[in-house]
């Protein structure tokens, strides 16, 4: 394997410079597609660590691949030309919440899920809540610049971090931001790093907002015999000078899977169903749902159901959870997309959807965050059938296409990773990708953090087979 990893055997301790096949092997794949192993996995639980592995890797020129959990869908950690995975779920969880700031402070390590739960305690709230919350780092989704579904009123990842402590790919500590709300000193590096997939830099801690957690909230469930209907009250709703937390969309095909996996009491018959989430103050939430109400039946919705109880409107949120996991009772293998497109556009791509589904033979299940236009379509599909997904290949390939076609983009919340790359340009432009390509190379001359990510080989395509 060369010099260069005795020279890192020197600076990390040993025990934690894995090189064992089978440990390699854990680290070859993540929650998306490809598998590709690295010469050696490095656990660092420090930026002194980070800072000697990077001055390592530059000097050797090997890359170097940072990964917490690995629970991104779009091949962001995947060590495509070998070299080492840096492992960061290791690292020291510390969470130190400043109530009085409104702010929080974390290492990269911390489960997204438990600075909600900190921040709790004071009366606040994290607001991103990706549905991995509970078992992805804050690392991965500060890379990834994940969203969720309060997305729609709060905002993506990137709205809630207010400074950076870095780790460039020359191995130089650099603090981005700061700890106050206004900061205008030279350029916003902090929102150049968040989402950049840990091409730019190695976060090792981060500053975030939080704000008080709402009063009180308000759940309703309604139903459509129509789709392009439940297109429609969204866009009503949301142009009624009503803002949900939370605008959640489930096609008939999830709403089926979910009742056939754990029934929840959703109502299969319907074509669709949009869940909704108010929040703030009581009095507040009353004239707010009564709004809503008139808003859906004029509409046209089938029915509108108000949770009676807390527990009630609990299980109607843990079926909307349940969506992933029951359509993976379908067919063992499922390919999670997250086109986007304005949200006067969703009945478009759901028509789009139907007819890439036809056109391929393939079973095409849509659902997800409706109010910002972030729709999850998902393939389903088995892996082991090389044909199958020759043709899931092409109606993937369809489904981004229809995404740019609408005004939207490839991605709301996923990243580019390994998946969508090859699709770059489609959406940016030849000097869109250009521009990018030169910042990555002004800040990792050598190439050495997270290569093959975002920027796709010469004849790169998207496969989902073992060729």
């Amino acid at each position: 394997m060369g010099n260069w990893l005795d020279v890192i055997k020197e600076k990390i301790p040993e025990n934690r410079v894995l090189t064992e096949l089978s440990d390699r092997y854990s680290y070859s794949f993540d929650a998306s597609f490809g598998e590709y192993l690295p010469e050696a996995v490095v656990q660092v639980k420090h930026q002194d660590e980070v800072v000697a592995v990077l001055k390592v890797a530059n000097k050797y020129k090997i890359p170097v691949y940072p990964r917490g959990q690995g629970t991104c869908l779009s091949g962001g950690p995947l060590p495509v030309f070998g070299g080492m995975v840096l492992d960061m779920s290791q690292w020291p969880e510390s969470i130190e919440v400043s109530p009085d700031d409104l702010t929080v402070k974390v290492t990269p390590s911390v489960l997204t899920g438990n600075i909600n739960k900190e921040a709790e305690k004071h009366g606040l709230m994290y607001a991103p809540d990706p549905s991995s919350a509970h078992v992805a780092t804050i690392g991965g989704n500060l890379a990834e610049n994940s969203g969720g579904p309060r997305g729609l009123k709060y905002g993506v990842t990137k709205d809630h971090v207010l400074g950076l402590e870095v780790i460039t790919p020359e191995g130089e500590i650099i603090r981005t931001g700061g700890s106050t709300i206004k900061n205008v000193t030279g350029y916003d590096l902090t929102k150049l790093i968040v989402g950049s997939e840990g091409t730019l830099g190695v976060i090792t801690e981060a500053t975030l907002k939080l704000m008080p957690k709402p009063i009180a909230v308000q759940t309703l469930m309604v139903s459509f015999n129509e789709v392009r209907k439940a297109g429609e009250a969204i866009s009503k709703t949301l142009t009624s000078g009503i803002l949900p937390a939370k605008m959640e969309f489930m096609d008939q095909a999830c709403i089926q899977a979910v009742e056939n996996f754990k029934p929840a009491g959703l109502p299969v018959e319907a074509a669709a169903i949009v869940i909704i989430e108010l929040d703030g103050h009581p009095e507040t939430l009353k004239i707010e749902r009564k709004l809503v109400e008139e808003i859906m039946e004029k509409v046209g919705a089938k029915e509108t159901v108000i949770p009676k109880s807390d527990e009630e409107a609990e299980k109607i949120w843990h079926a909307r959870k349940q969506v992933s996991p029951a359509i993976a009772k379908i067919k063992p293998t499922k390919v999670s997309e997250d086109a986007t497109v304005p949200r006067s556009k969703i009945p478009d791509l759901i028509d789009r959807l139907q007819d890439i589904k036809e056109k391929h033979n393939v079973e095409i299940v849509a659902f997800g965050h409706a109010g910002d236009g972030n729709l999850h379509p998902n393939v389903l599909c088995d892996k082991r059938d090389q044909e199958e997904m020759k043709r899931v290949e092409l109606a993937v390939e369809e489904i981004f296409e229809a995404a740019i076609e609408l005004g939207g983009t490839l991605s709301g919340e996923h990243g580019i990773g390994t998946m969508k790359a090859p699709f770059l340009e489609s959406e940016l432009g030849e000097v869109g990708v250009d521009m990018m390509k030169r910042i990555k190379e002004s800040w990792d001359p050598n190439g050495i953090l997270n290569p093959g990510k975002i920027f796709a080989e010469k004849g790169q395509k998207l496969v989902l087979r073992n060729e």
